[in-house]
């Protein structure tokens, strides 16, 4: 009986173990590069570009449409000739057949097809830059979302721990109350905090699905089997200022997309001038007309006409006055380009102040973590003195809540510390657009 009880344990334990495996951090981003809604929604804004880029030569191509009818007649006709003669007949049918295959080829337009292909090439680089803006941005959510649940977790393995403290301070309140030393208000108070810390461990495990259900979300996964993070988070302590904003204009992703809409207003504004110039196109036709009459009441029309020929040609369209909207799209064009470098300028001014608030707030959650390491092993030493003082009954009750709060609290602060430096470490990366390469 007992070995078979073993092995239920064991198989309990191992089911256990299974169901809740450990998501590491990369596997979760790497499912969230794969699914994320955001993410899908860029790659298809870019698939459009990337068709329209496949296409980009064939503005220089001609034009080829062919047309192509038959029609049917039946009409009655009545003529009076010049020696006063009279010819009339009724239901004469007649059947036309008419074919075209028209061509047109642009030889000159002011340059504009080769603005509208380099557009192309330009809106597919913009493209990929969306592309990579929101996978920074996914990564950084998914970063944050994660050690927020790992925060969370360390700050429930705090309470656990203050649990373990309200137990003992419970049982010793009432050894000493059993044996005449003590009194029933500390046993009845000790209880209460036990109770209070249970509570805070409902809430954080509670806190933690709701964390755990966000990063579900950010993964774009459902019905996942449960899982645990990491029990640490590790820091990158060596940044520097001058590490982040060297190059910044070139590896930002938001910059970069204003650059790529300055180019792309750049070559609009090439079409626009364009359409001063002439177009020079070249033209052909061919045609196809066969005509069959059942009866004429001319002797001399054709009871059976067919025609067929090729026609080619030059054509020229020039521009003289289309009511100024040549002039006026020519403004606007320039008009953007303007504010295009106006909102990059902004941007600019906007990301250094953000990198620079993002690193001192580094700096200083770095200073806080440092300290805050340091105080922790205080306010252990200090819980422990306290209480096995209060074992002695040399001490009260409230001096050792006292200790036990500076304890929760310092826990709170280290563990707050260590998680604030990380998202101001990954906000600085995401300004520099380092957390992808």
């Amino acid at each position: 009986m007992s070995k078979y009880f073993l092995s239920l344990i064991i198989l309990l334990s191992a089911l256990q173990a299974t169901a809740q495996r450990q998501l590491p951090l990369e596997e979760a981003i790497a499912t969230a590069l794969k699914n994320n809604y955001d993410i899908q929604l860029s790659k298809n804004d870019s698939a459009v570009a990337a068709l329209d880029y496949s296409y980009r030569n064939a503005v220089f191509l001609p034009r080829v449409n062919g047309t192509v009818g038959t029609t049917w007649n039946t009409s009655n006709q009545r003529q009076t000739l010049a020696d006063g003669s009279k010819r009339q007949q009724n239901g004469i049918r007649s059947n036309n057949i008419n074919a075209a295959l028209n061509l047109n080829w642009t030889l000159f337009d002011g340059m504009k097809m080769f603005a509208t292909r380099d557009k192309a090439a330009e809106f597919i680089k913009l493209g990929e830059l969306g592309i990579k803006n929101q996978v920074i941005n996914t990564i950084a959510t998914v970063i944050t979302t994660y050690y927020n649940i790992v925060r969370q977790k360390q700050l429930l393995k705090a309470v656990e721990e203050q649990m373990s403290l309200s137990q003992e301070r419970v049982k010793l309140a009432q050894y000493k109350l059993d044996i005449g030393v003590g009194a029933k208000p500390d046993v009845l108070q000790s209880k209460v905090d036990n109770n209070a810390q249970k509570a805070l461990q409902l809430e954080q495990q509670t806190l933690i699905a709701q964390l755990k259900e966000q990063l579900n979300q950010a993964m774009n996964v459902k019905d996942t089997p449960p899982y645990e993070v990491a029990d640490s988070i590790p820091i990158q302590k060596a940044i520097s200022l001058g590490d982040i904003q060297n190059g910044l204009l070139t590896t930002n992703p938001a910059l970069l997309i204003t650059q790529k809409n300055i180019s792309i207003a750049h070559l609009t504004l090439k079409e626009r001038k364009a359409e001063r110039w002439p177009t020079v196109s070249f033209n052909s036709v061919y045609n196809f007309s066969r005509t069959n009459n059942q009866t004429v009441i001319n002797p001399f029309s054709p009871l059976f006409s067919q025609s067929k020929g090729l026609n080619y040609g030059l054509t020229a369209s020039i521009p003289i006055l289309n009511n100024f909207n040549n002039k006026r799209q020519i403004k606007q064009a320039e008009l953007d380009i303007r504010n295009q470098q106006l909102i990059l300028e902004n941007q600019q001014s906007q990301l250094n102040l953000a990198v620079v608030n993002a690193f001192l707030e580094y700096e200083q959650q770095k200073k806080a973590l440092a300290l805050e390491e340091e105080n922790i092993l205080l306010a252990k030493e200090n819980v422990s003195i306290v209480f096995q003082v209060y074992k002695l009954n040399s001490t009260t009750l409230i001096q050792l809540k006292e200790a036990e709060k500076s304890l929760q609290d310092a826990y709170t602060r280290l563990i707050t510390a260590r998680y604030n430096t990380k998202v101001s470490e990954t906000e600085l990366l995401r300004l520099k657009g380092d957390l992808v390469k």
